[in-house]
């Protein structure tokens, strides 16, 4: 039996050949593109070994319904977000599975700004995808594919642009830099990027091939290997990035994996030093960024986890830089959406300018520690579990922006409900490691008390 396909407001994602058909991805395409109406729309890829396949079928709707596919080819995400909203298009198609396994594949949607597509707009796509109102044109008005191959090198001017990026300051410095690109699209951009900023280059999985190397997610457990080639190669830091290169990871000269919540912290301190202004991030984020945006005098607004209610948000405020705990750095002088290139850029920025080592910077950064855990519900009622959750716990400062944040003087809790599966997870952050998974690990138990009725 195929496994089912994840459908949300940002798109459809599933296992190619296991539920993720060219029929579906026909479907959604067609939908999306009906939304949009004629016009040019930009269509990049990671990697993936299906993503020519998975193009195909993208194409061949689109033009069905009166757009003007543009093909990028081998892309990253924020590439396709940069040309989306530079060049006049009405929308934008990235086929990424972003961190999943490679036997994945997906489709994320932008609107004619390069960014994702709001809830509203996702449901939209959603209606006519189900109801089948696609917007068919006859023959004499079918659109018309094209291609481009200055996207990336658009996207590294963009980055080399950045008001409070001096690159021949950081060129001087003549830093040894490495990377895992895990095999994804990562492999052709960071070169060329690393090369402008006069880097040497110590490449690890770069091949853009869509084999990952290793399980693709930039988290600690995944990049051991990263961590042993920095030290081999004696660089200054080490980059890792997941197959659409939105987001960026970072380990120190000594190999010591700084921690995904981290970078952008680091971006936010660095920025803040740089322009007044606000910061945005989601709500599962690091207390981390609290307290370097209060160090700047600076204010913080959170929004519910995903891109798109982050990327809104600072564009209704003029915030100053934002983006999620994830590893992903939003900085509103480039473009409103994640982009490891430009996490890329100011860390070395910040490192030649202040003369510090990767640790060094780190060890200026307040010192929090995360737990996540997830407990599995069967069919219990998720919103149920939260309900009583909140109940219990009501008499505490609680946050229900997205599930229940219970925010304490020196921690917080987090519980959410999964969108795709019949799980809750638990997120904690606290001064120790031992105190956040304490903390995951009891109100786990909590959630499962209650999940088996006995609350």
């Amino acid at each position: 039996m195929p496994k089912p396909v994840m459908i949300s407001v940002s798109g459809i994602r599933g296992i190619v050949g296991d539920g993720l058909t060219p029929e579906l991805l026909v479907r959604y395409t067609a939908a999306a593109g009906t939304l949009y109406g004629p016009g040019k729309v930009m269509v990049g890829r990671d990697s993936r070994v299906t993503g020519e396949m998975v193009r195909g079928a993208v194409f061949s709707a689109l033009m069905s319904v009166g757009c003007d596919p543009v093909d990028l080819g081998i892309v990253p995400t924020p590439t396709v977000q940069l040309a989306t909203e530079r060049h006049g298009a009405v929308g934008g198609i990235v086929i990424t599975a972003s961190h999943n396994p490679a036997e994945w594949n997906a489709l994320k949607l932008l609107d004619r700004t390069g960014m994702f597509l709001d809830e509203a707009q996702g449901l939209e796509v959603k209606r006519i995808a189900e109801s089948g109102a696609f917007a068919y044109k006859p023959w004499d008005r079918i659109g018309r594919a094209s291609s481009r191959t200055d996207a990336v090198r658009d996207h590294i001017e963009a980055v080399l642009a950045i008001p409070f990026v001096d690159v021949e300051r950081i060129r001087k410095r003549k830093f040894r830099v490495a990377f895992d690109s895990v095999n994804g699209a990562g492999g052709v951009i960071l070169p060329d990027l690393l090369s402008a900023f006069g880097c040497e280059i110590a490449a690890l999985n770069a091949e853009p091939h869509g084999r990952f190397s290793h399980t693709p997610e930039p988290l600690a457990q995944n990049l051991t290997g990263l961590s042993d080639f920095v030290r081999s190669t004696k660089s200054d830091v080490g980059f890792a990035v997941d197959p659409d290169v939105d987001r960026c990871a970072i380990v120190s000269e000594k190999g010591e994996f700084i921690g995904e919540e981290y970078t952008v912290t680091l971006a936010s301190r660095f920025v803040l030093a740089k322009k007044k202004g606000t910061v945005v991030v989601n709500v599962s984020t690091t207390r981390a960024v609290d307290d370097v945006a209060a160090q700047a005098g600076a204010s913080v607004v959170r929004t519910k986890v995903g891109e798109i209610h982050v990327a809104k948000k600072m564009k209704e405020i003029g915030a100053a830089v934002g983006g999620e705990g994830n590893g992903g750095v939003i900085l509103p002088e480039v473009h409103l959406g994640r982009d490891a290139p430009v996490a890329v850029a100011l860390t070395l920025q910040a490192m030649a300018e202040s003369g510090k080592t990767v640790s060094g910077l780190r060890e200026e950064l307040p010192r929090y520690f995360m737990a996540k855990k997830k407990l599995e519900i069967g069919g219990a009622d998720p919103d149920d579990i939260l309900k009583k959750m909140g109940e219990k716990y009501a008499s505490e400062t609680c946050n229900w922006m997205d599930g229940l944040k219970i925010e304490r003087p020196d921690s917080w809790i987090q519980i959410r409900k999964s969108n795709t599966e019949p799980i809750i997870r638990v997120m904690t952050e606290a001064k120790t490691a031992e105190e956040a998974s304490r903390l995951a690990d009891g109100f786990v138990r909590e959630a499962e008390v209650f999940a088996g009725g006995r609350g």
